[in-house]
């Protein structure tokens, strides 16, 4: 997927869960949930700047995710400093989740590819459901647009209380 497509993703992953924290009276949560999905749509595609690390490598893996939910989760405890431990956890969890689930959106625009994803690298096995190519333009805004529709209405509807 391309630029447009990732950002598609993210909004779509993100619609059900901005949508349960405003309904459980986290709309900060949600707002910060949400910038920060889109904020790092195309991080795992930092491996086109990085000489020697191939595309699609362990930047596409279940492993990275797991390292920028760690890297989140760890902001989420300094941030934490100085009030208690269980809202210390809490921010740690939430920060992890954070993290984590935005990779996560991204490597699911990229299974959507006939090339896919080595979720489990270093170990070999290709994920891909080869619906579309990743250059597809109509795919692409196809996301977008869809993404964007999925966050108007679960914006709508938390909105309303439903």
């Amino acid at each position: 997927m391309y630029r447009t497509g990732h950002l598609g993703v993210s909004m779509l992953v993100f619609a059900p869960i901005g949508y349960l924290l405003v309904a459980v009276g986290l709309p900060l949560a949600a707002l910060a949930t949400g910038g920060a999905m889109l904020w790092l749509a195309m991080l795992p595609d930092v491996d086109h700047r990085i000489p020697g690390v191939p595309h699609r490598g362990p930047t596409h893996s279940l492993l990275f995710a797991g390292l920028v939910g760690g890297a989140f989760g760890g902001a989420g405890a300094l941030l934490a400093d100085g009030v208690g431990t269980v809202r210390r956890l809490q921010l740690s969890l939430f920060g992890f989740f954070v993290g984590f689930v935005s990779v996560g959106a991204h490597l699911l625009g990229d299974v959507l590819t006939p090339a896919g994803v080595n979720l489990f690298w270093p170990w070999g096995r290709t994920f891909s459901l080869s619906v579309t190519r990743a250059d597809n333009t109509l795919a692409n805004w196809g996301l977008f647009l869809l993404g964007t529709f999925a966050l108007a209405a679960a914006g709508a509807l938390a909105a309303q209380g439903v």
